[in-house]
């Protein structure tokens, strides 16, 4: 039996943090959980003073995880926090700062955002494997999820640290699957909601665009949420974006979604790279019978229709969702099977063509 993300957070729930009378992942200690390959790796962050005292919990926390992982196969680490970095002071929510127009942002060769008319066509699961994709290609990639709402790449890279930073300005994002990230989601916990008006989510992008320290990036992908909103227009008015992927399922009724979002960067000036179709097929894993459930080419031939280059299929497949709840995309957990090298040679197409 594979181990998974949410059997690691289960079996941490069965101990208790004797600092504040709850369970390890309620008390909200555990940080930079990932699930890979069978192996579990994960942080225990406690303040200073406590560090010796929560050795114990630490021994009894890595036992409880050895016990679905098996002996040999997880590391657990004790961290403090460090009064030298104290945590950023975004103040997430604020309106937007006074901007000229579309900037570069430092460091980051190329921004490339991925959108969808619609939302649950897999935009996310796609981001979060293309950018593994190209960094398996030896590119330096960056991603911010821009999807506030439901913000879910910290769950899909495996991330699950709080940002710090030097100076209570600067954010230092996190990294995982050779992909820094940084998402409103390390901010929040992961059930709770985020309630804001249209200025503090703008506001919120730009802080993520320029109080971030990305470094040198080739690429910056931007999981945007699904429709055509604040974000968007946002995004194509505060950055220089290099072009935009829009990611469809094959049903008419996804297609008409997708539609309204090519002719939203139509007028807002972001060129188009193409189209990505997902859960194009289903391959059935006991006869091999393939069933196009959401139809089939719907996206290839809209593409082909408005003069759009057509960037690849992602099959319908049990294991791409697997990979991604459990913090390792199926680029990262599976890199020879045939779901990951439907991104990888997406990846290439796009670098082939001098987008990244």
């Amino acid at each position: 039996m594979t181990v998974t993300r949410d059997d690691v957070l289960t079996a941490l729930k069965a101990i208790t943090n004797p600092a504040t009378g709850t369970d390890l992942v309620a008390s909200d200690i555990v940080r930079a959980l990932t699930v890979e390959a069978g192996k579990v790796r994960f942080v225990l962050e406690v303040d200073a003073a406590q560090g010796k005292a929560m050795e114990p919990v630490r021994q009894a926390a890595m036992s409880a995880v050895e016990a679905v992982a098996g002996a040999g196969n997880v590391t657990a680490l004790l961290t403090a926090h460090s009064q030298q970095k104290p945590p950023p002071d975004l103040k997430i929510g604020r309106h937007p700062t006074p901007q000229a127009g579309p900037a570069k942002v430092p460091g980051v060769n190329a921004i490339l955002a991925i959108a969808s008319g619609k939302g649950g066509v897999g935009k996310s699961t796609v981001s979060a494997n293309l950018a593994v994709a190209l960094a398996a290609e030896g590119k330096k990639v960056g991603m911010l999820d821009a999807d506030v709402y439901g913000p879910s790449q910290p769950r899909m890279l495996g991330i699950s640290g709080r940002p710090a930073s030097p100076d209570g300005k600067t954010i230092l994002p996190l990294r995982n699957h050779g992909v820094t990230m940084m998402s409103v989601g390390l901010m929040t916990k992961e059930d709770e909601a985020v309630v804001w008006r249209g200025p503090m989510l703008m506001g919120a992008l730009q802080q993520m665009l320029n109080q971030v320290q990305w470094g040198n990036l080739d690429v910056l992908i931007v999981d945007l949420p699904p429709g055509t909103g604040d974000v968007q227009l946002t995004l194509s008015q505060k950055a220089e974006v290099s072009g935009a992927i829009v990611v469809s399922t094959p049903q008419d009724i996804a297609l008409l979604d997708a539609r309204k979002a090519l002719n939203m960067f139509e007028k807002t000036g972001v060129k188009v790279l193409g189209m990505i179709e997902n859960m194009s097929t289903y391959i059935c894993p006991n006869c091999g019978h393939e069933a196009h459930i959401f139809g089939h080419g719907g996206a290839r031939a809209d593409a082909a229709r408005l003069g759009l280059p057509f960037l690849g299929e992602i099959p319908l497949d049990l294991d791409i969702r697997l990979a991604g709840d459990g913090g390792a995309p199926i680029v990262a957990s599976k890199p020879e099977s045939p779901q990951a090298q439907a991104f990888r040679a997406i990846a290439r197409k796009l670098i082939d063509d001098g987008v990244v």
